[in-house]
């Protein structure tokens, strides 16, 4: 009986690892630091018309993708759009190669965002590691994270 409790227990167990194993994992786009919010993504640079391409010299190919940093702050319950800040960074893939990322900025309206492309390897882990710099006299905020891209 004893042999039959433990083997339903490691099935069960086994089960429900499978299950959490199979489960999305979400992928955050955020950070915030305080008043502050960083937003961030990274996408392939196909999804960019050739128009726009064009107007802002970005290279689109199917090992081409973009970081895309943007800076808005939160005061009296009301949220900013896109500030302008100093963004620096770089990614490094899992055999520590390391990538220092230019970015460009992007001025539409009132609202600012940060692009810096780069090429990377179908089904590559690249580890990003940001500063963004709100002005001169302030301490930088920096983080990281980590994305896998294909090339589709």
């Amino acid at each position: 009986m004893k042999k039959l409790l433990q083997s339903v227990f490691l099935v069960f167990f086994a089960a429900t690892v499978q299950a959490q194993v199979d489960q999305p994992k979400e992928i955050r786009t955020t950070e915030k630091f305080g008043a502050y919010t960083v937003h961030y993504n990274v996408f392939n640079s196909t999804d960019i018309p050739a128009k726009v391409a064009e107007a802002y010299k970005l290279v689109r190919g199917k090992d081409r993708a973009l970081v895309n940093i943007s800076l808005t702050k939160t005061e009296n319950g009301s949220t900013s759009l896109g500030l302008p800040a100093v963004v620096t960074g770089s990614s490094k893939n899992l055999m520590q190669q390391k990538q220092t990322l230019t970015f460009i900025e992007i001025k539409e309206g009132d609202a600012t965002y940060y692009l810096a492309p780069f090429v990377f390897n179908n089904e590559e882990v690249l580890h990003f590691d940001i500063q963004v710099n709100t002005d001169v006299s302030s301490k930088p905020i920096n983080f990281t994270f980590n994305r896998t891209l294909y090339t589709e």
